[in-house]
């Protein structure tokens, strides 16, 4: 593993630390397919029951770096970095039925602030911010953005948003319901382990599958999505946890879930 990306794995959480802080953790090729990979390995280690994804230095992550596409050397073309780099990563971060939390530590710019927003849950640092900075070079809001946003906040503030390119403070974003939670600088990472580590202790099954049903929500007709509830239902209800969960509740004891 190079060390464009730093992972650790601790009480059942992986911390996924985007690391390229002397370019505000933008994404070069080596970067994104090593996240990539490891969302995949995440997705298959039962030992990992929730993942965080956050960066290190002052940035969460400024998006693509316009030095690989400015250099005929590297530049990989547009339709390679999205079908190859940014597409997979957010079909990932959807598909994986574990919850992932983004941990915006700073600015979450372009790309990166879309990534963030296509996590389950968005924490973010009180200095953090979002730009949806695609216009600004003459480009259009990618990484499922165009998505995401609308749904997240309304039309009508997504589209000025991505048109006019505006900062988003986290104050600003929680109040639009573009994050979750803001916090203090001093006690982010505290709070953001602690959120992320009672995740790893809840039914993970349950989750993964509320997950499913709100992925298809996007899509799904009021009669779809009560017929996929019924059937996701059942599932839930042959799982380990379920059975756990009401005989703790029954015994009057806190569950202790197993992640199936």
């Amino acid at each position: 593993m190079t060390n464009s990306i730093e992972l650790k794995i601790i009480n059942k959480v992986a911390f996924i630390h985007l690391n390229r802080p002397d370019v505000f953790n933008s994404f070069n090729r080596e970067m994104a397919l090593l996240l990539q990979k490891i969302l995949t390995d995440c997705s298959t280690d039962n030992s990992v029951r929730a993942i965080v994804i956050t960066g290190n230095g002052k940035a969460f992550c400024a998006g693509q770096d316009l030095k690989e596409v400015t250099d005929p050397d590297l530049n990989p073309g547009f339709r390679k970095i999205l079908e190859e780099h940014y597409n997979p990563i957010i079909q990932k971060i959807r598909t994986i039925e574990k919850p992932i939390i983004a941990a915006v530590n700073g600015v979450a710019a372009g790309a990166g602030a879309n990534i963030a927003l296509a996590c389950d849950i968005v924490l973010a640092a009180e200095n953090a911010s979002f730009i949806q900075a695609f216009s600004k070079i003459g480009l259009i809001p990618d990484s499922a953005g165009t998505f995401f946003l609308p749904r997240l906040i309304g039309f009508q503030k997504a589209s000025a948003l991505m048109m006019l390119g505006d900062k988003v403070s986290a104050v600003e974003a929680e109040k639009l319901g573009m994050v979750y939670k803001v916090i203090a600088p001093e006690n982010f990472m505290e709070e953001v382990t602690k959120l992320a580590e009672t995740l790893a202790e809840m039914p993970t099954k349950a989750i993964g599958l509320t997950k499913r049903l709100l992925n298809q929500s996007m899509t799904n007709n009021l009669e779809q999505q009560l017929a996929l509830e019924s059937d996701l239902q059942i599932e839930a209800s042959s799982s380990n946890d379920y059975k756990e969960g009401v005989t703790a509740f029954v015994e009057k004891r806190k569950p202790e879930f197993n992640g199936n």
